[in-house]
């Protein structure tokens, strides 16, 4: 398959995906400068005529704690 132009780069198309789902594709540049991996959560928001995508918000960020992670071996 052929590169694209560079001016074409950020264009992208609309697909259907199963019944009642659209999908559009992120550019790997993109997803690699963010350091975002496949299946990772994010947030789609509406704003206006906009659509924005932004990483799902960790619990410390939000000022909440973080819920503290049990060990294997039973401990607690």
């Amino acid at each position: 398959m052929a590169r694209r132009k560079t001016t074409e780069q950020n264009v992208r198309k609309i697909t259907k995906l199963g019944g009642h789902s659209l999908a559009v594709t992120i550019p790997i540049e993109m997803v690699r400068k963010l350091k975002w991996r496949e299946r990772q959560k994010v947030v789609v928001k509406l704003r206006g005529k906009k659509l924005t995508v932004e990483d799902w918000p960790v619990r410390q960020a939000q000022g909440k704690p973080a819920s503290p992670k049990r060990s294997k071996g039973g401990e607690k």
